[in-house]
């Protein structure tokens, strides 16, 4: 097989998806609103089931949900049939996926959803199915070509119910108003945690803090700077003001100049770059690449409070 013939297959198959794609952007209606104001609704925890390549979307878009404020879970539906369905409570919402919606696994798990009264949302290429008449709310996913005509096997449908998952969780955060600060709660770990960090998380306080006051000699000041080793310096007023930063790129120059005889106030820069507590840490990152600076003072109003340098955010696996 040629290098031109593979490229041509795999471009047919992203294209036939597209197509897909763009066909469920237009149907999407006030049944999508419905879901997602019941998903927000929901008092207890949203239970997503399915089978097969169904199976294995459900359980994406139940960790996609949980990881964004929602409390999920995937339940199986065989063995719902054979006592997990005590998993599943008045209160909760159950998500069912099955492209054809005749998936024989399911009909227990609908039966039950039925007898006590627990909110069904489908999601299914063909809305008159079991599956979708059983629904209270039927999200119908078009019943677009797989890529694979010969095999029918699951690929245009699952990128659909992917698609559309991933589209009623973004939906439901926003409704819940749902922050970067809030995400961070269930992503401590690995890169993206890294950068949910904030730099109150990452800054020096305390004893670390290098500062000093208007007026300080110079080499009283350098003392500081030496014993802080971060590199600057926050230089206030005796009421605690913030006026102005001594890097140690500035010391630098001073001392190419001879001019070291002097207070601090002399060689400082006033009015620093600041930021505060609550930046995320990646913000705060991109503002010192964008400054061409290794340090920043993070303040409360007009007081420092903390200091952050870049090797803190080489530490924290941010840059």
């Amino acid at each position: 097989m040629s290098h031109e013939t593979i490229l041509a297959s795999g471009q047919r198959v992203i294209r036939t998806e597209i197509d897909a794609l763009e066909m469920l952007f237009e149907a999407l209606d006030e049944t999508f609103v419905k879901a997602v104001e019941t998903i927000v609704a929901c008092q207890g925890r949203v239970i997503l089931a399915g089978v097969g390549k169904s199976g294995h979307v459900a359980r994406k878009i139940a960790a996609t949900l949980s990881s964004t404020g929602t409390p999920s879970l995937y339940v199986h539906p065989t063995e719902a049939s054979h006592g997990d369905l005590g998993m599943i409570a008045k209160g909760d919402v159950v998500i069912a996926l099955s492209r054809s919606g005749e998936t024989k696994e399911l009909d227990d798990l609908l039966t039950y959803t039925r007898r006590f009264s627990i909110s069904l949302i489908a999601m299914t290429a063909v809305a008159d199915s079991a599956l979708g008449k059983a629904s209270d709310i039927c999200l119908t996913i078009p019943d677009a070509p797989e890529a694979c005509d010969e095999t029918r096997a699951p690929t245009t449908s699952t990128t659909l119910m992917m698609a559309l998952g991933d589209a009623l969780a973004v939906a439901v955060l926003e409704q819940r108003g749902f922050t970067g600060s809030d995400f961070k709660l269930y992503h401590p770990g690995g890169k993206l945690g890294a950068m949910l960090r904030t730099a109150g998380d990452l800054m020096h306080v305390g004893d670390e803090l290098p500062i000093v006051q208007t007026g300080t000699m110079m080499s009283e000041a350098l003392d500081v700077m030496a014993q802080k080793g971060l590199g600057c310096l926050a230089i206030v007023e005796p009421g605690g003001d913030l006026i102005g930063m001594v890097t140690d790129g500035d010391i630098r120059r001073l001392v190419a100049k001879g001019r070291m005889a002097m207070v601090i106030d002399e060689g400082m820069t006033r009015n620093p770059t600041t930021i505060s507590a609550s930046m995320l840490a990646s913000a705060a990152l991109a503002l010192m690449n964008e400054k061409r600076i290794t340090q920043l003072i993070i303040t409360e109003e007009t007081t420092p409070v903390g200091v952050v340098h870049m090797h803190d955010f080489l530490k924290a696996g941010v840059a």
